[in-house]
Order: C-alpha cells, then sequence, then structure tokens
C-alpha cells in the first residue's frame, strides 16, 4: 500500500513511481510553480496570500507544541519535506481592513448560510473529486494536519476555486472548524460562494410594544369617532333620528253645522276614517292585491291607488277620506302591511238635494267646494290641531316616545234664515214645474219684506251633495245668484216707481196705447197685437203693456230712470255669502244709444239674477224701505251660543205713498183682467206682476230663437204684505211661456202654503177698485 506523499517544495518524494498512464501523482507536477493550483493545494493557502501561522500539532506525537512552533509532520517516506519559501507580503492597512470586515460578515451570515452550506456539501458528496488512489488519500491527510488558514476575503477563495482542477470530495462530511482558528470549510468548487445575509433575532419586547402601539391606535380612532357621535355631533345626529321616528299627525277640527231657523240640519258631521298608506313599507308584490281589494271597496281609481302606494320613499300619502267606520274595520280586517286608518270626520246632508245649490258641498279632502260651504269655510271650518308622535319601522305608535300635541279648534255653526219645509214645498213645486215645462232650469225665492230674510231659495234642476261626484257639474253653482236674466215685465214695477215718483205719474193717468211704437229707427211691439186702447197707467200695468211703459217712462230723463234702478240693487251685488254672485247689466247712461232708454223702461237690455228681483217686490211691500236679502240669521259657537248676525242694511227708496199706489196696481195684475189670474189664493188679497223676456241668442247675439224667461213676483196678504214669493223659469218648451201661465201656478202653491206654515191669516178687507180703462 502506498503512501501519499508530504508536502513539500520540489517534485515527488523518492521512491515516488508514476502511475500507470507515464504521470505522476496528481498535484506532483508544479509543486515547484508557485503560481500553479498543485502547488496553492499543497501548502493550504492561496499563493500571495498573508503566511498563515503555525498551528495543529508540535511533534510527531500529535501533542501540542508550543504556541508558533514545531516542525511539520515527517511524511510517512521518512523523508521530511523541505519547507516552501515564499516572498514577505506587503501588508497594506486597506486589504486587512477589508480581511476584517470580511471575517466578521462570515461570522454574522453563519446561522443563515447553515441550510446553503449543508446544500453545497451535499454537492461535493455526490460530485468525482478526479483524485485517485494514493494520491488522494495523502491529499485528504495533509489536509488535516495542515495549519488553519487565516481567514480569507471572498474575492480570494473565489481565485483559488477557481484555479482549482475540480471539487474535492471529503469522504469524512463536513468538519467543524480546525483548531487555532478558520471555519474549515471550502466554498463549493465551480461557484463563488453566496453572500450571507445577516440574521438579528429582534427583541420580542420591541415587537410586542410595537403591537400594543397599533392597537392602541385602532382605538383611539374609535374613541375619537365615539367622541365624535357622542359630543361634538350629537345633536345633528339626535334631531336627524326622531325626524326619521317623528311623525306629524292632522288633529281635524269638527266642522260646524249648518241648520235651518229652527235648528233643523242641513250639513252636519259625523264620525269618520280616513285611509292612509306607508308605501316604504309595501312590497312590490302586495301592491297589486292592495289596489284589487281597496279600489273597489272605495271607490278609488286603480291606477291612481296603484301609483301612490308604488313609492317606496313616501312615508305617508292619503288614500280616502270620509270613509264610513264600517268600510274602514273591513279594510283594517284585512291586515295589509302599510295600510292603516285615521279617525276624521265626514260631511252629511241629511236632507239630500234639499238647498244644495245653497248649502254646497265639502270635497274629499274635507273642505268646502261650493255655496255656504265654501263661502263660509273658514267660520265653518275651525281650525285643525296637530300631533307629533314617534313612530317604530313598523309603522307603530310608540307609546313612551316624544309627544306633542296641539288640540285642534271647532268651527263655528251656522244657522241659516232658510226654514226646511218650507224650503222642501218650494223646491218640490219647481222641480216639478220645469219637468212639466221642460224649461231648461227654475227657481223660486221666498222672503220675508220686512226682515229681507230668505225663508226659501229652492233651484232646480239640482243635485245630491251626498254624491256630488256622480252629478252633472253645471248644477254645483246656485243659479238664484249666478244666473242674470232680463226680467222683462217684472221690471216695470220700476219704472212705475220712478216716474209716480219724479214725473207726477198716477194710478189714474191716461195713455191711448197702440200696440206697437216707433222711437227713431227701432219699432217696439205689445205682447200681443191688439187696437189702440185708453188705459190708465193701472192698466197699462195691468195690460203688462210695452207702448204703455214706454210713454210713462218719457216723463222723466233717462238719468233719473238710471239712478232709481240703482237705487233698487240693479247692477249691484246683494252682498249674500254665495259664491259666483253676479252683479247683473246695468249700464250707466252714458254709455245708453239713443234708444236704449225705451226697451230698459219694460225690462229688456239690463239683467238681474233672482235675489236682485225679489228684493225689488219686497222694497215695494215694505213700504218702499229695501231692506238688504240674508240669509245668515247668526252663528253657534261653544256650548250652544248663538250669536246673531248684523243687521241688514235698510234704505227708503221710494215713499210709503208711491209703494202704497203701486202695490194696489199689482192687485189689479192678479185680476180677471190682469194677466196672472192664475196667482190668485182663496181668502187673501194677492199682488204681482208678470214677466215674459227674449233671452238673447248667443250664436248671433239677437233675441231671434234665444227662448223666453217666463216669471212672476208677488207678495202676500197685499194689504199687510209678510211674504214675497219669486218664480222664474228659463226657456220653458212646453205649453204656455207666459209668466201669467207658466210661473204663476208655481208662486201660487207656495204662496199658500207659506201662508199656512207661517200661520198669516187672511186680512179680511176687501181689495180696491183699480180702474183699468181710462175714462173719457
Amino acid at each position: 500500500m502506498t503512501k501519499g506523499p508530504g508536502r513539500g517544495t520540489a517534485g515527488p518524494p523518492p521512491g515516488r513511481r508514476r502511475g500507470s498512464d507515464g504521470r505522476g501523482p496528481r498535484g506532483a507536477a508544479g509543486r515547484d510553480d508557485k503560481s500553479g493550483p498543485g502547488a496553492a493545494r499543497a501548502s493550504g493557502r492561496q499563493t500571495g496570500s498573508t503566511p498563515r501561522p503555525p498551528a495543529g500539532r508540535a511533534d510527531g506525537a500529535g501533542r501540542p507544541g508550543a504556541k508558533g512552533g514545531g516542525a511539520r509532520r515527517p511524511a510517512r517516506s521518512g523523508m521530511v519535506p523541505t519547507p516552501r519559501k515564499e516572498p514577505p507580503r506587503k501588508e497594506t492597512p486597506g486589504k486587512d481592513t477589508a480581511r476584517k470586515d470580511t471575517a466578521r460578515k462570515e461570522t454574522a451570515r453563519k446561522d443563515t448560510a447553515r441550510k446553503d452550506t449543508a446544500r453545497n456539501n451535499t454537492a461535493r458528496k455526490e460530485k468525482p473529486s478526479g483524485r485517485t488512489g494514493a494520491a488522494a488519500t495523502a491529499t485528504k491527510r495533509s489536509a488535516r494536519k495542515k495549519a488553519p488558514a487565516r481567514a480569507a476575503t471572498a474575492e480570494t477563495r473565489t481565485a483559488r476555486n477557481a484555479q482549482s482542477a475540480g471539487p474535492k470530495k471529503d469522504a469524512a462530511g463536513p468538519r467543524g472548524p480546525r483548531p487555532g482558528g478558520g471555519s474549515g470549510r471550502r466554498p463549493p468548487p465551480g461557484r463563488p460562494p453566496r453572500a450571507r445575509v445577516p440574521f438579528h433575532r429582534r427583541d420580542p419586547l420591541k415587537r410586542l410594544n410595537v403591537g400594543l402601539l397599533v392597537v392602541a391606535f385602532v382605538l383611539s380612532l374609535f374613541a375619537g369617532r365615539l367622541v365624535q357621535l357622542q359630543t361634538i355631533d350629537s345633536e345633528q345626529y339626535t334631531e336627524q333620528a326622531m325626524l326619521q321616528r317623528m311623525r306629524e299627525l292632522t288633529l281635524p277640527a269638527v266642522r260646524g253645522d249648518i241648520t235651518d231657523a229652527q235648528g233643523n240640519p242641513l250639513a252636519m258631521t259625523v264620525e269618520a276614517r280616513a285611509i292612509f298608506a306607508d308605501p316604504s313599507l309595501i312590497k312590490a308584490d302586495k301592491r297589486q292585491p292592495i289596489v284589487n281589494a281597496l279600489a273597489p271597496t272605495l271607490g278609488l281609481n286603480p291606477a291612481t291607488l296603484l301609483k301612490q302606494i308604488s313609492k317606496p320613499e313616501t312615508r305617508f300619502v292619503y288614500l280616502a277620506h270620509g270613509v264610513r267606520p264600517d268600510q274602514a274595520r273591513l279594510v283594517s280586517s284585512w291586515n295589509f302591511l302599510g295600510i292603516g286608518t285615521l279617525p276624521e270626520y265626514r260631511r252629511e246632508y241629511p236632507n239630500d238635494s234639499l238647498a244644495a245649490s245653497v248649502i254646497g258641498f265639502v270635497n274629499d279632502t274635507g273642505s268646502g267646494a261650493a255655496g255656504l260651504e265654501s263661502s263660509l269655510n273658514g267660520v265653518l271650518a275651525g281650525k285643525a290641531g296637530w300631533q307629533r308622535v314617534e313612530i317604530s319601522p313598523e309603522g307603530q305608535h310608540i307609546p313612551m316616545g316624544e309627544d306633542q300635541k296641539r288640540p285642534s279648534v271647532p268651527g263655528r255653526g251656522v244657522r241659516l234664515t232658510l226654514q226646511r219645509d218650507l224650503q222642501f214645498k218650494a223646491q218640490q213645486a219647481i222641480e216639478a214645474q220645469v219637468k212639466a215645462s221642460r224649461a231648461k232650469s227654475g227657481t223660486v225665492i221666498v222672503m220675508d219684506p220686512r226682515t229681507g230674510r230668505l225663508l226659501a231659495m229652492a233651484s232646480a234642476p239640482g243635485f245630491d251633495p251626498n254624491d256630488y261626484a256622480d252629478s252633472d257639474r253645471s248644477r254645483w253653482g246656485s243659479p238664484l245668484v249666478q244666473d242674470a236674466y232680463e226680467p222683462g215685465s217684472t221690471g216695470k214695477v220700476v219704472t212705475a216707481a220712478a216716474v209716480m215718483e219724479h214725473g207726477g205719474v198716477t194710478p189714474q193717468t191716461p195713455y191711448t196705447v197702440p200696440d206697437k211704437i216707433k222711437k227713431y229707427d227701432v219699432v217696439f211691439h205689445d205682447s200681443h197685437p191688439h187696437q189702440p186702447e185708453r188705459l190708465t197707467f193701472a192698466g197699462v200695468l195691468a195690460k203688462s203693456s210695452n207702448v204703455g211703459t214706454i210713454m210713462a217712462s218719457e216723463s222723466i230723463g233717462q238719468e233719473q230712470l238710471y239712478q232709481t234702478l240703482r237705487d233698487f240693487g240693479f247692477g249691484r251685488r246683494t252682498g249674500l255669502p254665495l259664491p259666483g254672485e253676479t252683479a247683473g247689466l246695468l249700464e250707466p247712461p252714458a254709455k245708453w244709444s239713443g234708444t236704449d232708454r225705451y226697451p230698459i223702461a219694460f225690462g229688456q237690455t239690463v239683467s238681474v239674477n233672482a235675489v236682485q228681483m225679489a228684493s225689488v217686490y219686497s222694497t215695494i211691500a215694505n213700504g218702499g224701505v229695501r231692506v238688504a236679502p240674508n240669509l245668515v240669521a247668526g252663528t253657534v259657537g261653544e256650548h250652544d251660543r248663538f250669536t246673531p248676525a248684523p243687521e241688514p242694511e235698510r234704505k227708503q227708496v221710494i215713499s210709503a205713498k208711491t209703494a202704497r199706489q203701486i202695490s194696489d196696481m199689482l192687485e189689479g195684475v192678479t185680476t180677471k183682467e190682469g194677466t196672472a189670474p192664475k196667482a190668485q189664493i182663496k181668502g187673501y188679497r194677492v199682488a204681482g206682476k208678470t214677466g215674459t223676456a227674449e233671452i238673447v241668442n248667443p250664436r248671433c247675439g239677437c233675441y231671434d230663437g234665444g227662448g223666453y224667461t217666463a216669471s212672476f213676483a208677488g207678495f202676500a196678504p197685499a194689504d199687510d204684505p209678510r211674504l214675497v214669493v219669486q218664480v222664474v223659469l228659463q226657456d220653458p218648451k212646453r205649453g204656455s211661456h207666459y209668466g201669467g201661465d207658466a210661473a204663476a201656478p208655481v208662486f201660487k202653491d207656495v204662496m199658500s202654503f207659506a201662508l199656512q206654515s207661517e200661520k198669516i191669516p187672511p186680512t179680511g178687507s176687501r181689495p180696491p177698485i183699480i180702474e183699468i180703462r181710462a175714462r173719457d
């Protein structure tokens, strides 16, 4: 067995043979060449590096010798190799510092590079070293025996590995550091050593402190937000939350009743319910079932109802008002989420259509929409209150939540001058006559001439205010004050009053009256053709002659005629609290044409409403004193305390003498020789005047084809007038269109009932003898 050569400086040791291939053992050649790779491996250090201090054993027995001394272990051949002589190297401060820094870095990277070192050692084991036999063994032994080299820089080790012929396999595996310094490990052959990253194990207390700081920071954010919500912005968020929960409910005021003069209700308030919805609680799939159930029950439009409940952003919307309690209970029994009821009041008219044109009605929002309900809404409605309560998201009232309330103020009741029974009779009579004569409309007014109180105001056709929506809208108004018409012959009493008061005309003043008269380029006619008649002025009025009235009117000027008309109430409103009243038409004389004064004298070219004309006859019946018509007797407040209305205006229009004379003349109208014998009432003296006026045809602005207005106005008892009744029929088409035939029977029917209901006995006096025809 051949022993490995020792380390030397020249050639192979004596007795070393060459291998079978004729070459010497690996590493033998070039041993004296200090620049070759063999020299580097034999010496255990890189050429040009600082000489490594001697270490290891001091003698052949392997005992430790003196530090820095001791010869190299002799070769097994018994020859001691001559020490290699190397030129001294110059130490430079920079390189020495670099080596120290490298050593410190190597030490710091030990732990990090453990895995890399293990992987490199494994690679060296698996890769053949290229040496064979004794040469490899000698190399391993010499490597174990050599003294530890100084720590070399990473750059020096890289150069040595590059010059090496191949990696050297260590059969014994990785070794620990050699005594005397150095790790004794070599970098893997063929690549530079990997730079080791220093790993410094952090202080756990420091990491804990950092973690606590992060947690504290996050908690501080939450704490800051809480402080903002509960202190800085607390009022704002509290207000917003309250607004979300608060709901203001209207507390409707109890509407005042409307009664007749005896306190009988004509319009009253009863308990009802309002149906409301909270669309935010109604799911989309529940909307159609709700519409299908509520629309037919409450009489609502399905499309409108569906639109109302299909607004999720809305929290409250009214669906219906004035629902009867039994209907509201039915709706509640269906338990629809988002549908509820609220207590309110509903207006009810116990007499149906009785005096509907005067009373009017209240719409579904609780406001007056026609008649007195509209014009006196401020008095009747009162003042609604409110209640603010907290409502849960489910729509329930929160019992202990915020609750503010302002009570409602009930409305005041209104007591009218109308008398229910007389009103019923008047309405029944005019409805029957309108139907019988096929008139367009008709009105009846009953009035007390002494006080100006209206005891009955009936019109036909009418409507039922309980179901006003199903009636014709054109009937909602009050034709008694809204419809103007030409009074015709009933207006002749004003001309009679003017000429008798200011023109010196008396009831006995004679006139020769033809059936027509021409003024300028206009010819005026009487209602019937006749031969010239010799008539007194009383006869002119009894015969209702247009020509005779024109002749009498020439005794006064047009200014005086106009002023008398104004004094009797023409061209000015009566002041009744009914909406839409017309003042009629009466132009001042400056706007009259040359012939206007003549038709005005017999009641054409001017217009009035029914109440204005009734007031004219009340003035005659009251001795020439005009008392303004009035409809409201007073109001009823808390504890049924009655407050009377102010006294109506009074004005002396004509003298009592003139009024008495005209009254006597009007009695002649109801005689057999007059135009209205059908107006006579057995046992009573009746005075009155018929009227038959042409209606202007709106298509041509002329009287041709416009129809007629038939009217009759009168009072009884004539010698002590207590009641005035005025009847007007617009455009009667069946039967006679004259006032004495169409309107006088209605007057008789209503006046007879009124005299009985008011318990007005006959006076028992004889009527005056009225001279109709003039004496020659």
